[in-house]
């Protein structure tokens, strides 16, 4: 089956956006990964011999992100007091595709998308909120938006891997992705419109499917999701040293 920051509410401008949605200023350094531990860290060293250690703002497995002498890209968090200034932000595939490994990043990146009038099966809505309780599990929504004719609920999935050109999701079990499709599917029961909405930050991905392989709970619910309403969408995001834009529209392959 193919399916082709603030809680305020906030009106949708209709303006001229730059290239990047979201912009790195300055611009990401490279660096070579040595290793990442403890989640949140990673030691890496910049070409000059330089050696530092890094925040790393994924808790996720990052599978095929993370091997050590892998090219990465770091931000530079300015002159404040933080313990780790700088922050990686992605990663290089031997082929050159910068992979974005951040996944705060995601939510904000289609959220400025949607206000941008960028992704067409959700125009039309005149309101935007974000991280608004909702279902029945005590959850909170990436995106609420609202117009007279209803809502639409969408939860925003980071995906990172790939093989051959078919991104997938998630890389290791997640029973709180699992819970999200029942929220999800519950608000379509009750008369609103559902979308599970991937991210797949890496310009290299063609597709993105389920990986049954590693957590077939999660494929079988998303099909059941899709089954009962729900509606899956997926984006390429664009990664570049300057920043971060959508690309084109990808199909979901249940």
């Amino acid at each position: 089956m193919i399916q082709g920051e603030s809680s305020r509410k906030d009106s949708l401008p209709r303006e001229e956006f730059f290239l990047e949605l979201i912009s790195f200023t300055p611009s990401l350094q490279p660096a070579t990964l040595i290793r990442r531990y403890k989640r949140f860290l990673a030691d890496v060293t910049f070409p000059d011999g330089t050696t530092l250690t890094a925040h790393t703002p994924n808790t996720g497995s990052m599978m095929g992100c993370a091997e050590p002498g892998m090219r990465v890209w770091l931000r530079h968090n300015g002159e404040g007091k933080r313990k780790y200034p700088w922050s990686w932000e992605a990663s290089e595939t031997a082929d050159g595709v910068l992979i974005g490994v951040n996944t705060a990043l995601p939510n904000r990146l289609v959220s400025e998308a949607i206000r941008a009038d960028m992704i067409e099966p959700l125009r039309g809505y005149a309101g935007l909120r974000q991280e608004v309780p909702y279902g029945s599990q005590n959850s909170r929504i990436d995106v609420l938006l609202e117009s007279n004719e209803g809502r639409c609920y969408v939860e925003i999935k980071n995906v990172t891997a790939c093989d051959n050109g078919a991104a997938f999701f998630p890389d290791a079990v997640t029973a709180r992705g699992l819970k999200h499709l029942h929220e999800l599917t519950g608000m379509v029961r009750s008369g609103a419109r559902g979308v599970i909405f991937f991210c797949v930050q890496r310009d290299d991905a063609r597709s993105v499917r389920p990986a049954d392989e590693i957590d077939p709970a999660y494929g079988e619910g998303l099909r059941q999701a899709l089954r009962s309403g729900v509606e899956a969408l997926a984006y390429k995001a664009v990664v570049t040293p300057r920043g971060v834009r959508i690309g084109e529209r990808l199909p979901v392959n249940v």
